[in-house]
């Protein structure tokens, strides 16, 4: 065993993020971590990784144990350079390979020095023993897999994605006993993506991760852990068997809620009734109703929803002219001529730096091309969700920045609701309502900026990979509403899952032309050639509601009406029964046999007086029905 975490609990502010986590981490485990934005994930990473400290439990690992966390945003030095960074861990290879780069770069300097010669061939001899070529080799073929070219480009030069690169690099070379991965797969392309599936699988340690993208989970994850209610859930198996067994999950315990609710409700109509049984048990039955008002089997998770309307939309849309677009000396595209219509979905997709988002801001006209018209049909309103949820004003209360927008909000059924219950559609609690929005997690900013967006409501959507930062509930609600929007969706994104589930159409950036291609994003990369993304997730059309044909309430029959003088005092005489035998049990002693026995008869007992109560409900309500649909 790697890792014992006991009984782990985080709170913010009188808030419990999550308490009593306990779980163990064995070499060869693949754990992928999810849950809504806000429960708690990242924080556990950090924890684990020494980074954060928890309010109470305890951490158990071995003395010599190495853990190593990715998180979503790198901080380096900024005059750092990629080579400094990748090896700046502390293995014994890597200790040798930098010695080896710096006595080799010296010996570059100056080739007569003998003192640096003698230092290379040092080097070169702690390589030998370290059993380090091979890890040069693979840091090479890491570069090379990352699109990591000039090594000595200093961090302070690079964009946000070359730095998580760079940063995925040195995590993968590191090989820790432990790899936790915060969102690993933000800002890779697809092929990028399939390649760290197969780092992943052959990592030699153990790996937990987060991630929005379901098919890398479904690939990679052998443990799901599910962060819901304060609460950690441990599944074995991939994503795939993680749904199916939530779904057993809640529906145990949607069976056992409702179990509860019948013994209530019969409970509550026999006292309100003040039936004859009443008076030998009263004390004990009101104490029995407390105790089931009190209990409750319900998951406290709220769902989020999207009811927002869409402004109508004519029959022109959006239209490309000649469009081309250049940086600096490099040609982005040219000559992109295309018509968008209505209720088409469309993803942009290619490599990394090809123009992907340039070309999309350009469509939404918050770009100028270099030569070309983006066109817009009169009736156009354009949302535009792009990568970064930034805020002009992050102290801010988020209801007031939602108020900014409109204080109420008619829904696509045409009802109105106020900004507030819009927010707790959006898992935004009343009290998180007041909360600055600079103190939001990055997931929740992301949330609050897609609400806002729609709030809008935009009749051209254009999305800038929606998918980072969010968690797989909020994109499958997301990908719900996206199937019933009544408007064109033009979107990037990397995300296979997101992209087969939403889009119909692509236009791909294939080099320097973009090409058309009709079909699912998973389609358009066999077709490539690419390797296989075969994920093993089916996805299937929504089953039908069945409509259900009301019945005319009947009267009781005659065996029922002769049933319904006699049922109460059967059951005062079943209950009779069960406390007199509570009772020799009681007084039983220590003769096992005797207690065994009568132990039996209980449970007969308790079985006969919950059948006589289900009955004695069953009249009671038929009888109801049958007056209230006379009157």
């Amino acid at each position: 065993m790697l890792l014992k975490v006991d009984q782990l609990k985080k709170e913010f502010a009188d808030k419990i993020v999550f308490e009593d986590v306990t779980f163990s981490v064995s070499p060869g485990d693949r754990i992928g971590i999810i849950g809504v934005n806000g429960t708690g994930k990242s924080t556990l990473l950090h924890i684990l990784a020494g980074q954060e400290t928890a309010d109470s439990g305890e951490l158990h690992h071995p003395n010599d144990y190495r853990i190593r966390l990715l998180s979503q945003s790198t901080a380096y030095p900024e005059d750092q350079t990629v080579m400094q960074v990748l090896l700046s861990g502390n293995t014994p290879t890597i200790n040798a390979l930098r010695h080896y780069e710096v006595a080799r770069l010296a010996l570059e300097q100056d080739p007569a020095n003998e003192m640096l010669l003698t230092r290379f061939i040092n080097a070169q001899t702690e390589l030998d023993a370290a059993n380090a070529w091979d890890t040069e080799s693979r840091l090479k073929m890491i570069l090379n897999k990352l699109g990591i070219m000039d090594l000595e480009a200093t961090i302070g030069s690079l964009s946000g994605g070359q730095r998580k690169r760079v940063g995925l690099a040195e995590a993968l070379l590191d090989e820790a006993d432990l790899l936790l991965l915060d969102e690993p797969t933000n800002e890779l392309d697809a092929e990028t993506i399939t390649w760290l599936e197969s780092q992943i699988k052959e990592y030699r340690g153990a790996i937990l991760l987060i991630t929005h993208d379901r098919y890398f989970l479904n690939r990679v994850t052998n443990h799901m852990m599910e962060i819901a209610n304060g609460t950690a859930y441990f599944y074995v198996g991939n994503y795939e068997s993680f749904l199916e067994k939530r779904a057993e999950r809640r529906e145990r315990t949607a069976s056992m809620e409702e179990k509860r609710q019948n013994i209530l409700r019969r409970e509550l109509a026999w006292l309100r009734r003040g039936a004859k049984a009443r008076t030998t048990k009263q004390k004990a039955r009101i104490q029995r109703v407390d105790a089931l008002q009190e209990l409750s089997y319900e998951e406290d998770e709220a769902a989020l929803e999207v009811q927002v309307g869409s402004t109508r939309l004519g029959k022109k849309v959006i239209e490309a002219v000649g469009v081309s677009h250049q940086f600096g000396d490099r040609t982005l595209f040219s000559d992109f001529n295309w018509l968008f219509g209505r209720k088409e979905r469309y993803g942009i997709v290619g490599r990394n730096g090809s123009g992907k988002s340039t070309l999309l801001s350009i469509l939404a006209k918050h770009l100028e091309p270099t030569s070309g018209e983006i066109i817009h049909g009169e009736t156009v309103k354009v949302g535009f969700y792009g990568q970064f949820a930034e805020f002009s004003h992050p102290e801010r209360r988020v209801i007031e920045e939602v108020e900014r927008i409109a204080q109420v909000i008619t829904t696509l059924d045409g009802q109105e609701i106020t900004a507030s219950q819009m927010l707790e559609q959006f898992l935004f609690k009343p009290e998180a309502q007041y909360k600055p929005i600079g103190k939001l997690s990055g997931g929740e900013k992301r949330r609050l900026k897609l609400l806002t967006i729609l709030m809008d409501e935009p009749n051209v959507l254009f999305l800038d990979e929606p998918t980072n930062d969010l968690d797989t509930e909020t994109l499958s609600v997301l990908e719900d509403y996206l199937d019933s929007f009544p408007g064109t969706v033009i979107t990037v994104s990397h995300d296979r899952y997101f992209l087969d589930r939403v889009v119909n159409r692509l236009l791909a950036f294939e080099n320097g032309e973009i090409v058309s291609y009709y079909g699912q994003y998973t389609d358009y990369l066999e077709q490539r050639e690419l390797p296989s993304t075969d994920n093993g997730l089916v996805m299937t059309e929504p089953v039908p509601v069945e409509t259900k044909v009301v019945e005319v309430p009947k009267k009781l029959s005659y065996q029922e009406q002769l049933d319904w003088k006699t049922i109460e005092s059967q059951i005062e005489e079943a209950e009779l029964e069960l406390e007199s035998l509570e009772q020799q049990l009681a007084s039983s002693g220590s003769d096992l046999g005797q207690v065994n026995d009568i132990y039996q008869q209980i449970e007969q007992a308790k079985t006969k007086s919950d059948q006589l109560m289900e009955y004695w409900t069953y009249l009671s309500e038929k009888i109801e029905a049958y007056e209230n649909h006379k009157n």
